[in-house]
Parts: C-alpha cells; sequence; structure tokens
C-alpha cells in the first residue's frame, strides 16, 4: 500500500513568521484520520523567516528529529547545549523526561525545514541533543542513515525510538533502493524533485505513506533529494 499525501492538500497555517504544512495532525490542525503512521508522529514542513523563530517551549517523551533543507536554524536548550544546524545537515533532541529549548533563525535568508517526531520505545530519561553534518555527495546514489534507534547504525545521529530517517541524493533517471520490510511504516517525502516509488509517482514536498510493502524501489524522474522514516 502506497497512500500518497499530496504537499497542496495538507494541513497547516501561516503565522507570518512561520509558514507550516503539516502531514500529520498538529496544532490546530486536527484530523482524527490522519494522527500518525506507526511511531511516527509528526511531519512538519516548516518555512521559517529571518530573524525569527520558536521561543523556549517545552516538551517530553519525544524523539524529534530537525533536516535542515535551506539556510540553518540556532538551537539552545535547557541542557546548555547550543548549536547551529546548516542545510544538509541533522540535529536530534530526545526529549526523555522533559527539556525546554529554542529554535531560531538567525540567517538573512529564509530557513526551510522537515521536523520530524517520533514516539520513543518507553517514557522517560535524561533528555539529550546533537547534531551532524551528512554532506549530500556521501549519499549520492542511495540512502544513508542520518539517525537511528539500532546499535548496528554506527554512523547516525542516536534515537529512542524503533525507526531510522534516512536520506538519498538521487540524479534523474537513477533509481536506488530500500528493504523496508512489509511490517515496517514507511513515510517518504522528495525534498526536491520528482520521483516514483514503486511506480506512484511524487511531486516535491509530496508525502507517501507506505505499508505492507517489502523493498522501496524509488526512481528520480528530475534530481531529488529525499528523506524516509522507517518506523515500527
Amino acid at each position: 500500500m502506497i497512500e500518497v499525501r499530496p504537499f497542496a492538500k495538507l494541513g497547516g497555517a501561516n503565522h507570518g513568521w512561520l509558514n507550516a504544512k503539516h502531514h500529520f495532525s498538529f496544532a490546530d490542525y486536527y484530523d482524527p484520520r490522519n494522527m500518525n503512521w506507526g511511531s511516527l508522529r509528526v511531519w512538519n514542513d516548516d518555512e521559517i523567516a529571518p530573524n525569527t523563530g520558536f521561543p523556549p517551549h517545552p516538551h517530553a517523551n519525544m524523539e524529534i528529529i530537525t533536516y535542515v533543507r535551506k539556510g540553518a536554524i540556532t538551537h539552545k536548550d535547557s541542557l546548555g547545549n547550543e548549536g547551529r544546524t546548516a542545510a544538509g545537515d541533522v540535529q536530534v533532541m530526545s526529549a526523555g523526561s522533559g527539556i525546554r529549548h529554542a529554535e531560531y533563525n538567525l540567517e538573512p535568508e529564509t530557513t526551510t525545514l522537515f521536523q520530524i517526531w517520533i514516539e520513543p520505545r518507553k517514557s522517560g530519561g535524561q533528555p539529550s541533543w546533537g547534531a551532524k553534518p551528512f554532506p549530500k555527495g556521501d549519499r549520492s546514489g542511495r540512502f544513508i542513515t542520518l539517525a537511528s534507534g539500532f546499535d548496528n547504525d554506527n554512523d547516525a545521529l542516536p534515537i529512542r525510538a524503533d525507526a531510522r530517517v534516512l536520506g538519498a541524493t538521487v540524479e534523474a533517471g537513477e533509481t536506488v533502493e530500500y528493504k523496508l520490510g512489509a511490517k515496517r511504516h514507511g513515510y517518504l517525502v522528495p525534498a526536491t524533485g520528482r520521483i516514483e516509488v514503486n511506480g506512484t509517482p511524487l511531486n516535491a514536498r509530496d508525502g507517501a505513506a507506505i505499508r505492507d510493502v517489502e523493498v522501496l524501489t524509488v526512481k528520480a524522474l528530475e534530481d531529488a533529494e529525499l528523506v524516509l522514516v522507517d518506523a515500527a
């Protein structure tokens, strides 16, 4: 099963400083039929105006992955962590038993990013934050794991969930595969470019909810940048 969720039909809100589209129910956008996809709870497509951002606010019991597509985001939290995550890089915050954080676009341009929330294996635990660069050249023509809850993904940022977040860049005409497994929940979004996933077409920023599929075969109809969540 591959269910396409076109970008143009996503819920969302434009707050002026923030233009957000929601692949799942979030904030004032509520759809009881679209609360999650397995343990994947949130996938927001955010555009954040220069010199604005999210002021300090709390989270608990959620794995929050930020994939920066353009510009950069600057993070500060109640543990004393500070860091700037630029386009192509990824940051992960394990909210654990509770953390307060702020995310600001201090750049002279609009920052665009995917904000992905995944439910943890269990509640509580010490909160944490980390970030890492993932050069696009290293994922050319293949999926690499950006964040993972599995011990064998040594090069990925750690999360406390039965899930992986993966990225790939694919040239027009090129094909990449990923072994998902029929019992897993896949959610695929091309950040840029048009693609086909197992023959189903997707435009840039569309979502594909995938279930009961052993292997994903993604063909790029244009040069494309892919983000995939593999969740329980």
